[in-house]
């Protein structure tokens, strides 16, 4: 599928950087909440994600991410995700996160 350039510049990717993270025992599929500082303009969002393969709570935070930010809320059994975390499958079923190589201000958009 293709889409216009237009319909890409409405989506909003931006660097931040996880705060804290907890386990998600009631999630269907091992998971973690995380909450990720977004910098001063959106502040801190949290999220549900199955990243518990290559992840653990210790190991995510300080780490820098990136985030689609305006897919709306949406609701994770008891857990309210505001945000999409993005990574890629590794090709076996386990997700690593995107993150830039160089220092990033947080809330900084994808371009």
């Amino acid at each position: 599928m293709t889409i216009s350039f237009d319909d890409f510049l409405k989506v909003q990717i931006r660097k931040g950087t996880v705060i804290k993270a907890e386990p998600f025992p009631e999630a269907h599929k091992p998971a973690l909440k995380v909450w990720v500082d977004f910098g001063s303009e959106l502040g801190v969002k949290k999220t549900s994600a199955q990243i518990t393969r290559h992840y653990d709570i210790t190991s995510l935070i300080g780490k820098p991410v990136a985030g689609c930010v305006n897919l709306g809320a949406r609701q994770i059994g008891p857990f309210l995700s505001e945000f999409l975390l993005l990574g890629f499958d590794d090709g076996k079923g386990a997700i690593s996160l995107i993150a830039p190589d160089h220092n990033v201000p947080n809330g900084k958009v994808l371009s």
